[in-house]
């Protein structure tokens, strides 16, 4: 067989480095490829200063609770620590003891204890400390005090042949925003202006008939998700590589118009040019790869299909009670805590 042309097999050993193949029974190149001696002729051994110079973060979307950024020049073990660290270990407040004094609603107590558990509390997790192992009564520095209590009644104003509940009864329904602070200690001193409070006023914890009661005082402490999903600072928090969609020929006329419904909306271009329809990559990077298009045989071997290797879109999704984009230095803070420990520890380690 005549040897490949030097440019050719570079060209190939480059895109085996630095994109992974989608193809329509598998997925090519998967593994990590930094470290040396994986390709000849490169230089893959890390590299502190060539990686400053290439790694970058862009934020694309910032919203209230939603975060979309790209981190670009790191490998999947990194990306996936900081997804796993933002899922379970950026501490927030959540209620972890309920007292219950009276109940009397038909929510049992555990499950009633288990919805306010999840009733996620907008306090700020950094201004408090973690209790203590065995504590039985919280101090003002770890714990915040939540109230519940709430007792329905009849409306005798109520009309006679009325069957709507919203009419007939009073705090029939009880919502997170009946929840009210009870200061422990100096706490009116500590946080003068503190609102704490659940983040949603219209999650609804339990529903009332006249007679009916809840009375319980909840202990909220810090924890973070890997104890309890409760304490989980965000809704999910995901990440995908970057899209790469390569047409290998001209993709003209009916086909051009096959192919675009092949993938999602925005990615391929139909244009008009000389009176032929021509398709194009408009936008990459919308689409969700569902490989539609190898289920036509007249186009399936002229799209190649790839992700970049190295390109990570996060998405973040708070529940509210930090912004994601500090939800994100937290984690980077806790990652870089990490990694001081470690070396701590290995500074600390007799050399045999």
């Amino acid at each position: 067989a005549p040897p490949i042309a030097p440019m050719a097999a570079r060209r190939g050993t480059d895109e085996m480095r630095d994109r992974v193949g989608l193809g329509e029974f598998g997925v090519r190149n998967v593994h990590t490829t930094d470290f040396p001696g994986n390709y000849p002729g490169y230089e893959d051994a890390w590299d502190q200063r060539r990686f400053e110079e290439t790694f970058r973060v862009d934020v694309i979307r910032e919203e209230e609770d939603t975060l979309e950024f790209d981190m670009v020049g790191i490998d999947a073990a990194i990306a996936n620590a900081f997804r796993r660290i933002l899922l379970a270990e950026v501490p927030t407040m959540a209620v972890e003891k309920v007292f219950v004094y009276n109940n009397t609603s038909i929510v049992q107590d555990e499950i009633l204890a288990h919805r306010l558990g999840l009733i996620p509390i907008r306090a700020d997790p950094r201004l408090f400390e973690y209790r203590n192992q065995g504590d039985q009564e919280g101090t003002e520095i770890d714990t915040l005090q939540f109230q519940l209590k709430i007792k329905c009644k009849r409306n005798p104003q109520a009309a006679k042949e009325s069957s709507d509940p919203d009419e007939l009864y009073f705090n029939h329904k009880v919502y997170s925003k009946h929840m009210t602070w009870v200061p422990l200690g100096n706490q009116t001193d500590l946080f003068p202006d503190a609102d704490f409070r659940p983040v949603h006023d219209d999650i609804l914890i339990a529903l009332l008939r006249p007679g009916q009661e809840i009375d319980v005082l909840m202990h909220c402490v810090k924890g973070i998700g890997k104890d309890h999903a409760k304490f989980s600072p965000v809704a999910t928090a995901s990440y995908r590589l970057l899209p790469d969609i390569t047409l290998l020929q001209p993709i003209e006329d009916e086909a051009a118009e096959t192919l675009q419904k092949c993938f999602s909306p925005g990615v391929i271009e139909v244009q008009n040019i000389n009176g032929k329809k021509v398709a194009r990559v408009a936008n990459a990077r919308l689409d969700t790869f569902s490989r539609e298009v190898f289920r036509h045989e007249g186009l399936k071997n002229l799209v190649r299909l790839a992700r970049v290797r190295n390109h990570y879109i996060f998405s973040v999704e708070s529940t509210g009670i930090l912004p994601p984009d500090v939800l994100v230095s937290e984690a980077i803070k806790i990652l870089m805590g990490k990694c001081q420990r470690f070396l701590n520890e290995l500074d600390s380690v007799p050399m045999e």
